[in-house]
């Protein structure tokens, strides 16, 4: 079956059915999470963390709550042969800052609260080859970082020094810092900062939740700490992004 968009956006229930197609297709989460299958590999997707699906490879996916992603469809010929069998092999990829970066500019651009649809053409045309530059450049997953990360994700708002970093993966400091650069290219304090950025913009979107136990369970020592990040990264208070966002 011919692609008829590259980049659409969709949401998942828990109702997915096995299936496969033709062409490759790479899943970027942008809101919640998703559990998924791929050639019989389960894991989790969530906003640091896509799936690469090869031609005919069968896949499932089930999703609850508020999540949206984009879908990237592509042909083989836009990968290659090579790029295509060595992220089949990963099958689950981590985002590293730059993909998260173009994500984000997407969002922005096309609105936050769009649930599904295709992307204007204009975009999917400029985005789309910055998208396979970046996904098909990325280095493969560290077992021990990905670990880590995983960790991290869960308690967010625990001490996460580099210290205690390189601790819980049994690293030093000094690789610590030369494997994260090398998957993610970001310092561990800049993906730390970001994930509790975005772990905090979710929880503005689908709760009520009061903004000074929102910092504290991401790991911001107060309210004032929230703020000065969230203006610094999107112009707005935690207050404003909520109330912009909820429309």
């Amino acid at each position: 079956m011919a692609i008829s968009h590259p980049l659409t956006f969709r949401t998942y229930g828990g109702d997915g059915v096995l299936h496969r197609h033709e062409h490759v297709q790479i899943v970027l989460p942008m809101q919640g999470e998703m559990d998924i299958e791929v050639d019989g590999r389960g894991d989790k997707l969530d906003v640091a963390r896509a799936a690469f699906v090869a031609p005919d490879t069968s896949h499932v996916q089930s999703a609850s709550g508020k999540n949206r992603f984009l879908i990237l469809d592509c042909d083989l010929a836009d990968i290659g042969e090579d790029d295509t069998e060595r992220l089949r092999l990963q099958t689950f990829l981590p985002i590293p800052a730059a993909v998260r970066r173009l994500l984000d500019f997407i969002d922005l651009s096309i609105g936050a609260d769009r649930p599904a649809g295709q992307l204007p053409d204009t975009m999917a045309r400029h985005c789309t080859p910055l998208l396979l530059d970046a996904l098909t450049a990325m280095p493969p997953r560290a077992s021990r970082l990905h670990a880590l990360l995983r960790r991290i994700e869960a308690a967010p708002g625990r001490l996460w020094t580099a210290a205690v970093m390189a601790r819980a993966a049994n690293l030093s400091v000094s690789r610590l810092h030369a494997l994260f650069k090398a998957e993610l290219q970001q310092t561990p304090q800049e993906w730390l900062s970001d994930l509790r950025l975005r772990l905090v913009q979710e929880a503005l979107v689908e709760s009520d939740v009061p903004l000074a136990e929102l910092a504290l369970r991401a790991g911001y020592s107060d309210q004032s700490a929230l703020t000065r990040a969230m203006r610094r990264t999107t112009g707005l208070t935690p207050a404003a992004y909520r109330k912009q966002h909820r429309k």
